[in-house]
């Protein structure tokens, strides 16, 4: 880093800006650094610009990443601050993940009922996640799936002003937004997606100072995790319009996985669990092989590994 870090986050996103600010802070406490000297740089990112379309319909993930990818390769900025859960789990050559935070409340919250089995027959469920909307389809085929974009805050003026019924949002975001809302659905009912509740940092690949502060903030345990579920991801092929969820925790020295494949209807899915070491890529690549070959054509479909 120069005189001062520098991080970027995304200028549409409230929830960015709130993830950016804790990093800078844990980073300044890690260093012994004054308070803001980390310097925060908003970067409105493709993503926010385009609100209505799905994300698969314009480019994927990406548009979350290459405006923040572009001012890291050219040097303008010293790292950027992720939900590891959007970002691509093939990266540029260039880019190093660096650090992940202690990972939050991996649990998504349903807003609008007390619960997925309370909701009205027929009920509207806004989201845009083919995960959420194959997962809600499977448990209860009778309601109505639309898309929904825009950041939490508008999300969660849609329910209440009735244009649908309820959404599904993740647990941590909420919370790093300072919002009580809704109520948390157990990942026994709802598994999460790969990464969900993970902040990461990126820099680049040769800058091995950055590399090193980054460090001091990193999470051994979520990295591992978050790694695992990035690594079964890939295998897959999965893309954002594949419906996949992966959660990995640690137990008794192991990482223990248990992964999901859908089709889009949620009619078919495909469901395993891994015991592995931490660092080990290839049992987490193998799962997903696995699973790719017991799955129907409606869910191969969707992953391009298959």
């Amino acid at each position: 880093m120069g005189d001062a870090g520098t991080t970027a986050w995304d200028a549409g996103s409230p929830l960015a800006l709130a993830q950016s600010r804790k990093v800078a802070a844990a980073i300044e406490t890690a260093q012994r650094w004054p308070e803001g000297y980390v310097e925060l740089v908003p970067v409105t990112t493709t993503g926010d610009v385009i609100q209505d379309r799905p994300l698969a319909d314009v480019g994927g993930k990406a548009l979350w990443t290459k405006e923040l990818d572009k001012g890291l390769l050219d040097g303008s900025l010293d790292f950027c601050v992720h939900s590891m859960k959007d970002v691509e789990s093939v990266r540029p050559a260039g880019i190093h993940i660096a650090a992940i935070r202690p990972r939050g409340d991996v649990r998504d919250r349903i807003i609008g009922a007390e619960s997925i089995a309370a909701l009205k027959q027929g009920a509207v469920v806004g989201t845009s996640s083919p995960r959420r909307a194959a997962q809600l389809l499977r448990l209860r085929p009778d309601l109505q799936i639309v898309p929904i974009r825009g950041n939490v805050e508008t999300r969660l003026a849609k329910v209440e002003r009735g244009e649908v019924d309820a959404t599904l949002l993740a647990s941590a975001g909420l919370k790093r937004l300072g919002l009580d809302a809704g109520a948390a659905i157990p990942t026994e009912i709802i598994l999460p997606a790969p990464a969900q509740a993970a902040i990461g940092m990126e820099c680049r690949a040769n800058d091995t100072h950055t590399q090193s502060v980054l460090t001091t903030v990193n999470n051994d345990i979520t990295y591992a995790c978050v790694m695992a579920e990035r690594a079964f991801t890939r295998a897959l092929g999965a893309s954002c319009a594949s419906p996949v969820a992966a959660f990995a925790v640690l137990e008794d020295g192991d990482l223990r996985m248990r992964a999901q494949i859908f089709s889009s209807d949620g009619k078919d899915m495909v469901e395993d669990r891994a015991a592995f070491d931490c660092g080990d890529d290839a049992t987490p690549e193998a799962l997903a092989r696995q699973m790719l070959d017991a799955a129907p054509p409606s869910i191969r479909r969707l992953f391009s590994a298959s």
